[in-house]
């Protein structure tokens, strides 16, 4: 994976986390602090356990429905 390949991965997980952040909070001030945050963000959810039982697929697809 090149540089700019990380970059883009980068970029896409931050936007993850903000989705995974509105989800389940529905305020722009922790959306904005999450995605700056994004990687304390995502392992938080992570191990606090909100990711399990498919909530990593359901979250970013409920915004597609």
């Amino acid at each position: 994976m090149g540089k700019r390949d990380s970059g883009i991965l980068y970029l896409l997980l931050g936007i993850y986390s903000a989705m995974i952040s509105w989800y389940y909070n529905h305020s722009i001030l922790l959306l904005i602090l999450h995605y700056i945050i994004w990687p304390v963000y995502l392992v938080y959810e992570i191990i606090k356990g909100n990711l399990a039982h498919d909530m990593w697929k359901q979250i970013p697809a409920s915004y597609f429905k």
